[in-house]
């Protein structure tokens, strides 16, 4: 994109959403907020990209129909996040690169064409927001954050750690990613972190196994007792100045906001306090995202998608406000 815009101005040559005083919500393209194709625009900043995979589920399967139900919720997304004072698809270029294919047979063949699919969009440029499929997807697509940024400081919204060793003797599931990538050093060890978790863990090591690989915790206990400030004040000080990838499992929401998941666990954060969570990091360096979990043969009246598809938006605004900020300097 040109240099020099100004702050509130659409940055020349931008493509935003279809108008949906235009063309109602229920028409217009599939695409996610009815934004064009990345083939339709010269230049992207930002593709959002699916990933229909679900074969390292260890529960419930269906998040590979995940990215098409969060797609279908974002139509209802509009243009200003007053939240942020921001119109995120003005100041950045947003596309939607479609989906990355991949082997849902074979979970070690998947990681490779996950892998290799993400740094191919990558190299002309754009940041990258998946839409999962399940966890298994944050392991290929933190070894191409770090091919471009070195160690990038995992900040991971979960109900679970991910952090275990193997299910079933297999070193590759949702649950195993970032053990995974720790070992491969993919990840900053003194600025990543695990916000949502609860509920029941396998063992009394798990907690200081998942600190000896590089996280600190934040507990929604710790959230609920502390507030909501406080949490934020101890993931903004932990997080730092480090390039950060942001992981969302929707599972991190309590089960009356996000029914539509693998592996729901009671106790979780409302939506309100995630997007609250999201939004206190607009002046950090999020360099991508990933939003993963989303099953929606078990979501009702589509609130899992709904809120996926916040989550998204917000994401993205906070990158829009980075970008505004780096061209305002």
């Amino acid at each position: 994109m040109p240099d020099g815009f100004p702050a509130d101005a659409t940055p020349p040559g931008t493509v935003g959403p279809v108008d949906a005083s235009q063309v109602p919500r229920f028409a217009g393209p599939a695409t996610f907020a009815r934004l064009p194709r990345i083939d339709e625009v010269p230049n992207a900043d930002i593709a959002v990209v699916g990933v229909p995979f679900d074969s390292g589920v260890s529960y419930r399967p269906g998040a590979r129909f995940g990215p098409s139900h969060v797609r279908q919720a974002s139509r209802l997304l509009r243009p200003y996040n007053p939240a942020l004072e921001i119109e995120p698809f003005a100041v950045q270029q947003v596309v939607d690169a479609g989906d990355i294919a991949c082997n849902p047979f074979d979970i070690a063949s998947a990681i490779t064409e996950v892998e290799a699919g993400a740094k191919a969009l990558m190299a002309s440029g754009p940041k990258l927001l998946t839409l999962g499929g399940d966890h298994t997807i944050a392991l290929p697509l933190l070894r191409a954050m770090a091919e471009r940024h070195g160690p990038v400081a995992v900040l991971h919204f979960d109900a679970h750690l991910d952090t275990w060793d193997t299910y079933f003797g297999s070193p590759y599931t949702h649950g195993t990613p970032f053990r995974r990538a720790s070992e491969e050093g993919l990840i900053d060890l003194h600025h990543s972190m695990h916000v949502g978790i609860r509920g029941p863990l396998y063992s009394t090591s798990d907690l200081p196994d998942t600190e000896r690989l590089g996280f600190a915790t934040l507990t929604c206990a710790e959230v609920e007792l502390q507030g909501l400030s406080a949490a934020v004040d101890r993931m903004r000080a932990r997080l730092g100045d480090a390039p950060i990838y942001v992981s969302v499992d929707i599972d991190v929401l309590d089960p009356a906001h996000a029914p539509g998941t693998g592996t729901p666990e009671a106790g979780g954060l409302t939506s309100r306090e995630l997007l609250t969570m999201l939004r206190a990091l607009a002046d950090l360096d999020v360099v991508s995202a990933d939003i993963v979990e989303v099953s929606p043969a078990y979501d009702h009246a589509e609130l899992t998608g709904i809120a996926a598809s916040h989550v998204a938006y917000e994401l993205l605004s906070v990158m829009a406000h980075q970008r505004r900020s780096t061209h305002v300097r």
